[in-house]
């Protein structure tokens, strides 16, 4: 099967993203995981396919996939690069300022901003309210809320924040971002038994100026440059914990700057930062059968 395919990042959390508004693709896990390979493939942190709703009222849906084939409800950095696809070929109205998206974790709706010949230069997510009850996040850990629960790994004994925005985050404090054992706790805490799903691991550090710097082991990935829910996860994080003045920070990630509110007046949690394309092309996904 030859597939279409653009490549796209945010902020350095990378892309493959297929027009499938037929609704006509259909990649197994091998396929998905084989096309993110950086060595063998295309190279992505995840896969995104363009499709239509499904019965609601958004403009469009998604099939979002993590590098190693797995299905991911929500990814702040990917609806961003889907709104930049449909917005800047002209698959929604010229005039329109915001678009909705259809995911696993509900529809999410997006405020457009457009640069002078009409290309989306960034976006604002809102993300939904948080979810904090453990079973819904989910989680196994003990309290109404897991804020600053400690959880026993086999490198020492961590204090973690557990926060679902539409899949599941577990935010631990550092000293220093830069030397977080990013790379030997992130995958402890993510295959930990405590969360049936896996969860995506936090590496954060908050400044009295508002500022939160971050790192991320991505479920189902590993580290990236950038984690849009990651972000609005560890800003919930932050407001729960006292560990910044208000509710909105600007998150430095490794891949640049998100900036993140939690309104007080809604509930809801809303991302902002930039999209951009990196090029096209062509690519032959073998069929299932070799």
């Amino acid at each position: 099967m030859e597939l279409r395919f653009t490549k796209m990042h945010g902020l350095g959390n990378d892309f493959v993203v297929v027009d499938d508004t037929d609704a006509a693709i259909d990649l197994t896990p091998d396929a998905v995981a084989w096309l993110c390979d950086r060595n063998f493939g295309i190279g992505a942190d995840g896969l995104i396919l363009v499709r239509p709703p499904h019965g609601s009222d958004a403009e469009f849906s998604w099939g979002f996939f993590n590098a190693d084939g797995s299905v991911a409800e929500m990814c702040g950095n990917g609806i961003r690069c889907l709104a930049k696809y449909v917005v800047d070929r002209g698959m929604v109205p010229s005039d329109a300022d915001t678009l909705r998206v259809e995911t696993a974790g509900g529809v999410r709706r997006i405020a457009l901003t457009r640069d002078a010949e009409g290309a989306l230069e960034f976006a604002t997510v809102d993300m939904g309210e948080p979810v904090l009850a453990p079973a819904d996040v989910p989680t196994t850990l003990p309290g109404d809320r897991v804020v600053g629960v400690p959880l026993p790994t086999d490198l020492g004994e961590v204090h973690v924040t557990c926060v679902s925005m539409g899949n599941p985050h577990t935010v631990i404090w550092v000293d220093d971002v830069d030397t977080a054992p990013v790379e030997t706790l992130g995958p402890l805490i993510e295959n930990d038994p405590a969360f049936p799903n896996r969860t995506n691991v936090e590496f954060a550090r908050a400044f009295d100026d508002g500022c939160i710097e971050l790192r991320v082991w991505e479920r189902g990935v590993g580290e990236t440059l950038a984690c849009g829910t990651g972000a609005c996860a560890t800003l919930v994080a932050a407001v729960l914990g006292e560990r910044i003045a208000g509710r909105a920070a600007t998150v430095q990630v490794p891949g640049g700057e998100l900036a993140i509110r939690w309104s007080e007046e809604d509930g809801r949690v809303y991302l902002t930062g930039p999209a951009a394309e990196v090029f096209t092309g062509l690519v032959q996904v073998a069929d299932e059968d070799g």
